[in-house]
């Protein structure tokens, strides 16, 4: 047995490849290998024979499966060490440019506001795009008489003859979220809908396709010094301001009582926008006090209920806070552009590890 271990040891200590090292496997212990002939050997023998020979076959089993499997691995060390050296990189080069993709700043905005009203206890709402005009106007308290619900201002959807549907309209604003969310979740409620709103309009400020953002709370006790606070809060936290001065202007809207234009103090200094100081003002927003028509649409009785609501162009904060001068870039698709303003897919906004850039 020492010769047939010094034989198989050098043969395994001198195999060049994997291919070589796995002849001698078969040659040693494979099923018609030396080492099994010789254990077949063992019937022949007395008792006291094979308590000799059957552990020494065994142990010499053992040496030569440990020594496979030793030069096994050395091999795959030796060839992965000549196919690292053959196969070398210089990281000092410089690496080739990356094209990569930017947020679009609507998509940076809303993800801003939904931020902020979240932290305030908004949640989210969505509605459809097409709706009808009742969702649109009737139910918001506008009249048939009102110039909003002309074809001049509203796309209305085509109807075949005898279509005895109710005419359906581009929605204008995101109103008829809230009449549906009122619908389904009744009160008390506090909810924001952002979302793509569509008028026939179209200059450096305005799109026939643009972006609104609209908020509606409905409680027993709420007044417009809630509203007051709400707004004072997202326009601080938007702007990232420690201050802010508003100013409430009395207005008219069909769906609120009372109403009023929200202005903001401001100067343009160098032709920046700064927010909360200067003797300028600018108007951000609408908002006022529900309309009880508008509650009872919804299926809530304002005898019991009330609420405030609000509504802001996202296009519109968004052109003021990041200095975009022509709300029509928006949608013209132009990648230099939307590398300039666009934002990194990672920079998700949040009030504690700040909104923006």
């Amino acid at each position: 047995m020492d010769d047939l271990r010094d034989k198989y040891i050098d043969l395994i200590a001198d195999a060049a490849d994997e291919a070589g090292l796995e002849d001698i496997r078969v040659a040693a212990v494979g099923k018609k290998g030396e080492v099994a002939l010789k254990m077949r050997e063992l019937g022949k023998m007395t008792p006291e024979e094979r308590q000799v020979a059957g552990p020494a076959l065994n142990a010499l089993k053992d040496e030569i499966n440990s020594a496979l499997t030793a030069k096994k691995a050395a091999l795959a060390d030796a060839a992965l060490d000549a196919r690292l050296r053959s196969e070398w990189l210089d990281v000092t080069l410089p690496t080739r440019p990356q094209r990569r993709g930017t947020i679009h700043p609507i998509s940076q905005v809303t993800e801003e506001v939904t931020a902020i009203f979240a932290e305030m206890g908004f949640s989210v709402a969505e509605g459809p795009r097409i709706d009808t005009d009742w969702y649109n106007f009737d139910a918001l308290n506008i009249p048939g008489h009102h110039p909003a619900r002309a074809e001049m201002d509203t796309f209305y959807m085509h109807r075949a003859d005898g279509d005895n549907r109710p005419p359906h309209v581009l929605r204008t604003h995101t109103s008829p979220v809230q009449i549906r969310s009122m619908e389904a979740t009744g009160a008390p409620t506090r909810i924001i809908c952002p979302g793509g709103v569509y008028r026939a309009d179209y200059d450096q400020t305005h799109t026939p396709m643009f972006h609104q953002v609209e908020g509606l709370a409905i409680d027993r006790d709420i007044s417009m010094a809630n509203l007051k606070w709400v707004l004072e809060e997202f326009v601080k936290s938007y702007f990232e301001v420690d201050g802010v001065d508003l100013r409430f202007r009395a207005s008219h809207f069909p769906f609120t009582e009372p109403s009023a234009e929200v202005d903001i103090r401001c100067s343009w200094e160098g032709g920046t926008l700064k927010v909360g100081e200067g003797d300028d003002w600018l108007e951000i927003l609408g908002s006022g006090m529900v309309h009880p028509k508008v509650l009872e649409a919804g299926g809530i009785d304002p005898a019991e209920w009330q609420g405030f609501a609000f509504g802001m162009g996202i296009d519109r904060i968004a052109m003021l806070k990041y200095g975009v001068p022509d709300l029509r870039a928006f949608f013209d698709s132009d990648l230099r552009w939307l590398r300039h303003y666009g934002f990194a897919a990672l920079d998700v906004p949040t009030l504690h590890g700040g909104l923006s850039r």
